[in-house]
This record gives structure tokens, sequence and C-alpha cells, in this order.
């Protein structure tokens, strides 16, 4: 009876083991496309969309030490941010590296680098960051990150 019994308990274990790979990597897909969105928006300067990449409360921790929370997507869309980043020459950012840390089926930590650029491409920054990504009520975004850059 053992005999009959562990061709099938392989196959649970191996199907369940599977199941699981196939959790991480589509948690670890949908991290990759929040990040993708929240760099779209926040390049073409879209505070709505942008709000709409994170969930709440959102934490960030800047480079200077400062630690910033937002209850809503209305209360960090009613900022005024690009502003200053244009004053220092910013036209756009983009992601140099993404690197997936650690993966559960609703939260996936990202370590990342990401780089600023001027109106003529030319780079005006490069910072290291955290980014940590969560389903919440099957909703993905962006619930904390931390960084370098001021």
């Amino acid at each position: 009876m053992f005999k009959r019994l562990l061709p099938i308990l392989f196959f649970l274990f191996f199907h369940s083991f599977l199941l699981s790979q196939e959790e991480h990597l589509s948690s670890e897909e949908r991290a990759m496309q929040v990040l993708d969105a929240f760099m779209s928006s926040f390049n073409s300067r879209d505070m709505e969309a942008w709000s709409e990449t994170l969930n709440y409360p959102h934490v960030r921790f800047a480079g200077g030490g400062d630690v910033s929370v937002w209850e809503s997507s209305e209360d960090f869309a009613s900022r005024d941010v690009f502003n200053s980043l244009v004053s220092i020459g910013w036209d756009r950012s983009a992601w140099v590296s993404r690197d997936v840390i650690l993966a559960s089926a609703n939260k996936v930590h990202i370590s990342t680098e990401f780089q600023r650029f001027d109106k003529d491409n030319e780079s005006i920054g490069k910072y290291r960051s955290l980014y940590i990504v969560t389903n919440h009520d099957g909703s993905w975004g962006i619930q904390a990150r931390s960084s370098l850059a001021p």
C-alpha cells in the first residue's frame, strides 16, 4: 500500500512546490510592473498616477534621514515635488538595476539603483535604494522606500 501511495505523495509534494514557486514568480513580476508604473508616472510628472502606484500608509526614508508618511493617495498627490527637482536640473529618471532580495506571495523587497538625468541626457546623480512592494487586498503597490537620494 505504501508503495502505491509514494508516487501520489511525491506528485502532491512536487505540485505544491511548483505552485509555491509560481506564486513567488508572479509576485516578483507584479512588483516589477509596479516599479515600471512608478517610474513612468514619475517621469510624466503625473502626481495622481504616481500616487496610485503606492500602497498606504506609504513610508519614505530619504537620504538625509528624513522620514515621511502619507496616509492616502490624496495626501501624497497634493505635494509639489517636481519644481525642486527641475531646479537642480532634473528632467527624468531611469532604473539602473532592480534585484529582488526577498519575496513572498504578498511582499517583495527590491534592491534598486536609479539615475537622474538632465534635459541633455547627462547624469546628475545615481542612488541606491530599497523598495518594498506589497499586495493589499489584491492591489500591488510600493508600501515603503528608502534611498540615499535627497
